[in-house]
């Protein structure tokens, strides 16, 4: 994707009614560093769910992406520190269902599988956007 299509992609929605990949981004980060983070590798992370989707400051770009690069980097960390009786150790926190850190871990990887999906279509939609636009 070019550069003026990720940058549309990060800060626009091409949909009043869905979030903007950078609010999906923004969710990501917040769960792989809660669930992850502060509640596996105890970070301290405190997080405000709501804000992930509500956010109205228009963080840089080049800011949400390289906080979700680090969400990313304490969940591996963290995944390279488990060692194999880890896995199985009990795991309870609100709004998660998971019993252990491997169902944890395993949910939230097909949490951003989900979403990071949706950012490519969005994406996708803004490049076709762009296109359309610079044809009229």
């Amino acid at each position: 994707m070019g550069r003026p299509a990720f940058e549309r992609a990060v800060l626009a929605n091409p949909y009043s009614y869905r979030n903007s990949a950078g609010h999906l981004l923004l969710h990501l980060n917040g769960n792989f560093n809660y669930y992850i983070g502060a509640q596996i590798a105890a970070t301290g992370y405190v997080r405000d769910r709501d804000r992930e989707f509500t956010e109205a400051s228009r963080p840089a770009k080049e800011e949400v992406v390289r906080n979700f690069d680090r969400a990313i980097q304490v969940a591996v960390d963290t995944i390279r520190k488990q060692s194999p009786g880890n896995w199985s150790a009990a795991y309870s926190v609100e709004r998660s269902k998971e019993k252990n850190r491997f169902a944890i871990i395993l949910s939230c990887a097909a949490h951003a599988d989900h979403h990071i999906g949706q950012i490519i279509y969005l994406s996708r939609e803004l490049a076709a956007q762009t296109a359309r636009e610079a044809k009229t």
